[in-house]
């Protein structure tokens, strides 16, 4: 593992606990575009900030485009299309939404 894998590592182990509260950090961390996006929806701006810096803008841009319904609210599905430059004239693409059937 290379070191800024190593840290992000690190980093996301940290912020498990917090972000992913009703499992242990080592259960969250199977998933880690799942707690990716769950401290990109509920994250403060250090935790954020942090977490933008080691993961890079090509992985939240894939963990937004991966994102399940449920996983981002508006604000922060909004916030993050405008900061990563997804965003077009046109708005934001519509947030995932659960399909019935």
């Amino acid at each position: 593992m290379d070191q800024s894998a190593e840290s992000l590592a690190k980093v996301l182990h940290r912020l498990a606990s917090r972000y992913i509260w009703w499992k242990s950090p080592e259960d969250a961390l199977m998933y880690p575009d799942r707690l990716i996006a769950q401290v990109m929806d509920m994250g403060d701006f250090d935790d954020m900030e942090e977490l933008a810096r080691l993961a890079g803008d090509e992985r939240l841009r894939t963990v937004l485009a991966h994102a399940q319904a449920g996983q981002f609210r508006p604000k922060s599905w909004h916030y993050w299309h405008h900061r990563l430059g997804l965003a077009t004239s046109g708005g934001v693409p519509p947030m995932p939404a659960r399909k019935l059937g």
